[in-house]
């Protein structure tokens, strides 16, 4: 029995012939819209990606040092651009599949087809006025458009995409490195006015907001010298609050002892030798290494040799070798290495740089020091930084001197030289970075208000530097 040809069943028929046999632009929309969900999917997803990374995923990336690794670092670095650019993407994107998926409609399903089913509709209230079934066609065709659009959107485009992200950030992110770079060099005009408004309305909200403030370190500091310094044989403590405050953003390679420094044995020399190095440098663990001091294979513990003092010199004292060695690279912050030593119950970590070379070692002391200043025993008999003060304006310090040292002696800032100094942490560094050549000596270098007058080089380094403060 067929139906009626007013019937609610005689008005699907059009629809589901349009359905099994779609025109060329029904079908050219159906598939944009499937590319435009899997666009929004992506971009949706990069956002969890990108911003669920952990400190060690970016430390793998830099030790990958592959092109998309490298485009992640520089995004991790823009993290308002990356998320501006993430979102405008997603809008436009979201926009164009709603206005393909009305086209879709309306070519899948006419608007007399609308108008039969609000007919139907409002027949159930009595007599179908115009008005009426006008209002209750657009009804059926706005939830139509909308709660399926919306549904496809949802489950399609943000909860599926940001699950699996969740759980494969890494290898996501290195998809999407190189599209969102692009996204966010063609986005550049809508990004930056974007986050320059986001930059107003937070500083609006912080001068306005109750007791609120977005402080940075700079305020922070003040703030301490204000409050502290008041105090008696305060200059300690205020020393030790700013340390707490930059604690976090300092890295490994700011504190290490570098590899020129480090008092290390070959595992192949013989017991005397080993034991008149342990005399002379004082140190309770020392790095072994096999041919050169790249390839570290154990720590020493002097405490072990207590019990072979009197061994001849045939002794194999490479059996008390530890060769649990903890490798770190440059770039670690010290509030994660200082975690991780607490965790391992570890004093020593041979650092590595970015091409696997070793580069120095880092102690637990090196890390506390950081905060509360030297330490120093009844074993130390000179400062760790060897410098003359020649008056209140000028220092000479040792070319390999680290720049955080030097603003601490002198008193000033420890961001003072981080526009010049490019990878550089020591004074050497720094004049090579200004200069790029060994100067010669009596070679006067100015830096802002500052003057640094090389004393002495050899032919490999610079030895001696004089660092003059600009006089009031």
């Amino acid at each position: 029995m067929e139906p009626e040809p007013d019937s609610p069943a005689y008005s699907f028929l059009p629809v589901i012939l349009l359905l099994l046999s779609p025109s060329l632009e029904t079908l050219l929309g159906i598939l944009g819209i499937i590319f435009l969900l899997a666009c929004s999917a992506l971009i949706s997803g990069s956002e969890v990606a990108f911003f669920s990374l952990t400190p060690n995923d970016f430390e793998r990336l830099e030790q990958e040092n592959g092109k998309n690794s490298q485009r992640i670092l520089a995004l991790k670095d823009k993290p308002r651009r990356l998320l501006a650019t993430i979102l405008i993407s997603n809008n436009f994107i979201n926009i164009a599949i709603v206005i393909l998926s009305e086209f879709v409609l309306m070519r899948i399903i006419p608007p007399d087809t609308f108008e039969q089913w609000a007919a139907h509709i409002t027949n159930l209230w009595g007599q179908p006025e115009p008005s009426r079934v006008a209002y209750w066609s657009w009804l059926i065709s706005f939830l139509i458009t909308i709660v399926g659009v919306t549904f496809l959107l949802v489950l399609f485009g943000e909860v599926a995409p940001k699950v699996y992200a969740k759980i494969n950030n890494l290898r996501l992110a290195k998809v999407m490195a190189r599209p969102i770079t692009f996204l966010l060099n063609l986005l550049g005009p809508l990004n930056n006015a974007l986050v320059n408004t986001t930059r107003i309305i937070e500083r609006r909200l912080a001068t306005t907001a109750p007791g609120g403030s977005l402080a940075s370190r700079e305020d922070i500091d003040e703030a301490i010298e204000l409050t502290v310094s008041q105090e008696k044989d305060a200059a300690q403590d205020v020393d030790i609050l700013k340390s707490i405050v930059k604690f976090g953003e300092v890295t490994v390679k700011q504190i290490m002892s570098s590899r020129v420094d480090v008092v290390a044995v070959d595992f192949r020399i013989d017991y005397h030798e080993l034991l008149k190095v342990v005399q002379e440098s004082g140190y309770s663990r020392i790095p072994v290494y096999e041919n050169d001091f790249d390839n570290v294979t154990g720590i020493l513990y002097v405490k072990d040799l207590l019990g072979h003092l009197n061994e001849g010199n045939d002794f194999e004292w490479q059996q008390l070798i530890h060769t649990d060695v903890y490798y770190v690279p440059e770039a670690k912050k010290i509030n994660d290495l200082l975690k991780e030593f607490q965790k391992e119950h570890l004093h020593l970590a041979i650092v590595v740089d970015e091409y696997g070379g070793s580069s120095g070692i880092v102690t637990l002391e090196d890390i506390m020091e950081e905060i509360i200043g030297e330490i120093k025993d009844e074993f130390d008999d000179e400062l760790e930084v060897v410098f003359k003060k020649i008056d209140d304006y000028n220092y000479l310090f040792e070319g390999k001197t680290l720049l955080n040292d030097v603003c601490r002696i002198v008193g000033i800032d420890t961001n003072t030289f981080d526009e010049a100094k490019g990878e550089a942490d020591s004074m050497a560094g720094l004049i090579l970075e200004l200069t790029g050549v060994i100067p010669k000596p009596d070679t006067e270098i100015p830096y802002n208000q500052f003057r640094f007058k090389i004393v002495s080089v050899s032919r490999r380094r610079i030895e001696q530097i004089l660092f003059m403060l600009p006089k009031p």
